[in-house]
């Protein structure tokens, strides 16, 4: 006993001493960008573009004589693609800069104001590096597409390329006359300008970060296929795949925003628009006008097609409304899609499709950590040192938010849900702030539980046996813990005991609390078997059998 107690105390100790994550992006908290203005035009004739970025920014600090901003410039290294910058202005007066390490440093006429505002306007032009993709769909056709996702952005707009910082945007664009533009938010404005030439305007009131920032320039079939709530839901396709496309994008997109709608909050965007494009492989989530990979598009409505369809929908809540503040937290985006796409199909499509879901995320979990034991879900991570994402976010991601619902019951996990949304829609926030959404609507402190989860690494591995004791009416399980000794997990498993001849097993809950332990579970009979995890609702391992009785050979 006190030895528990020791090492309860140690434990505790453990989570107040745990290092505050951060990556490493050089943040201004002095300024909030309001608004980007981008006016773009585009040729056929070059791959060169011209820009014109308009950016409203607020002060929330005196004395601040310089704005740093994220902006590739012309290297050798790249090629000699990147930006060139023609000039800097505000008010009409031209500002001194350096653009240099793909930073641009802006000095600004005079220094702020608290509580002001001010429109910085940046003329440039240059052949994207990245960022902005200029080629061929798989017909072969001319297009432009961007893919921003993670810190691309920056390839092609002056920005804060960070999810910290959100803001309202408009693209005005430019384009040869012959290919239709669509963008984030509502169409204000097409106009043709000359025989060549045709201006398109969208506008997004909705402030988002900037990987959501998204453009796609094609020869487009465009259906309107009907409204959710006063919002259009739209087909963007090559004009080659209107039959196949259109098809393929009729369902699920509006049963999908009604249910996420009714089991987390409003959505908030102005439209939803399906994409076709060239520029990313399965989908991109991009805030109001989603991209899904060209190879998805094929007449056939596939289930692979349909779980994207269902998972980038699901980031419009999580990743695009509500937005992790640093990307060290990009299970809050990741995670949460993955397993509100397996809600939806507990919702829509029964009960073991879902479990399917969750037996597959299983496996894929553990053969990432038989390669990467040590992978913390949250952790230091900079997209300009690593990679910020791996399939551990996606789907392990995914089974801390089942165990989760399985902690705190259905109900609970459904108000922390609705209460977190509520309070960080067009936002940004942290683990932190999820877990004391969840403690609110639970009651429960979940301390634990985050940080063996999500701020250790590791795994359960079991390995036992079952045996029947007939003289004691016992069902006797042995289990060992066979993962590595670092590792420590403090959770319960489930044994399902099964009689003979009946489907539905009896349920106990055990806690696994060593790294050898024994379990008794009463029985009238031997049953017919006994399985760890019935109802999968634990992220382990495990080699399990019924252990046989030893063999007698008489002379």
């Amino acid at each position: 006993m006190k030895t528990n107690t020791l090492l309860a105390i140690l434990y505790l100790l453990l989570l107040k001493a745990l290092p505050a994550h951060a990556d490493n992006y050089p943040k201004n908290l002095n300024i909030d960008v309001l608004h980007y203005k981008f006016e773009l035009e585009l040729s056929d004739d070059t791959n060169q573009i011209r820009g014109k970025t308009s950016i409203r920014i607020f002060f929330k600090k005196d004395g601040l004589d310089k704005i740093r901003l994220d902006f590739v410039d012309q290297t050798e290294a790249l090629q000699n693609k990147g930006m060139v910058i023609d000039s800097v202005y505000h008010l009409g007066q031209n500002l001194s800069y350096t653009h240099t390490n793909h930073e641009l440093w802006i000095k600004l006429a005079q220094a702020s104001q608290a509580n002001t505002e001010a429109q910085l306007i940046i003329v440039y032009h240059g052949i994207p590096a990245d960022g902005l993709r200029i080629g061929p769909t798989k017909y072969g056709d001319r297009s432009f597409f961007n893919e921003n996702w993670p810190n691309r952005a920056r390839h092609w707009l002056p920005c804060i390329d960070h999810p910290y910082e959100k803001a309202t945007s408009e693209f005005v664009v430019e384009a040869p006359i012959q290919y239709q533009v669509v963008s984030n938010g509502l169409l204000m404005e097409e106009t043709t300008l000359d025989a060549r030439t045709k201006l398109t305007h969208w506008r997004q009131n909705v402030p988002v970060s900037s990987w959501l920032y998204v453009l796609g320039v094609a020869k487009f079939a465009v259906q309107y296929v009907g409204w959710f709530e006063g919002k259009s839901i739209q087909t963007w396709v090559y004009m080659q795949d209107r039959e196949a496309g259109f098809y393929d994008f009729a369902e699920p997109t509006k049963q999908v925003l009604g249910f996420f709608s009714d089991y987390i909050g409003p959505y908030v965007y102005e439209k939803i628009a399906n994409i076709e494009t060239p520029s990313v492989k399965g989908g991109m989530e991009t805030s109001s006008a989603i991209f899904y990979g060209e190879e998805l598009v094929d007449g056939q409505r596939s289930i692979r097609l349909r779980n994207v369809v269902i998972h980038e929908l699901a980031h419009q809540w999580f990743g695009n409304a509500v937005t992790e503040s640093s990307w060290d937290d990009a299970w809050l985006s990741e995670g949460f899609a993955t397993y509100f796409t397996m809600l939806f199909i507990e919702h829509a499509y029964g009960r073991e499709e879902f479990v399917q879901q969750l037996l597959g995320a299983r496996k894929t979990t553990y053969a990432a950590l038989a390669k990467d034991p040590g992978y913390k879900i949250i952790d230091d991570r900079s997209p300009e040192k690593t990679s910020v994402t791996s399939g551990l976010t996606y789907q392990k991601g995914a089974w801390i938010l089942h165990m989760l619902r399985k902690k705190i019951g259905d109900h609970a996990f459904n108000v922390g849900i609705r209460d977190y949304y509520q309070r960080f829609i067009n936002a940004n926030a942290t683990t932190t702030d999820f877990r004391l959404a969840m403690e609110r609507a639970s009651g429960q402190n979940l301390q634990t539980f985050f940080q063996q989860w999500l701020y250790q690494g590791g795994y359960i591995a079991l390995k036992g046996s079952w045996k029947y004791d007939e003289a004691n009416k016992l069902v006797k399980i042995s289990l060992q813990q066979t993962q590595p000794v670092a590792y420590h997990f403090d959770c319960n498993i489930e044994v399902g005991v099964y009689k003979a001849g009946e489907l539905l097993p009896s349920i106990s809950v055990h806690p696994i609390s060593s790294r050898n332990f024994e379990i008794s579970i009463p029985a009238a009979t031997k049953p017919e078997k006994v399985l760890l995890d019935p109802q999968t609702i634990l992220l382990a391992s495990w080699e399990f059998e019924e252990m046989k009785p030893l063999s007698t050979n008489k002379k």
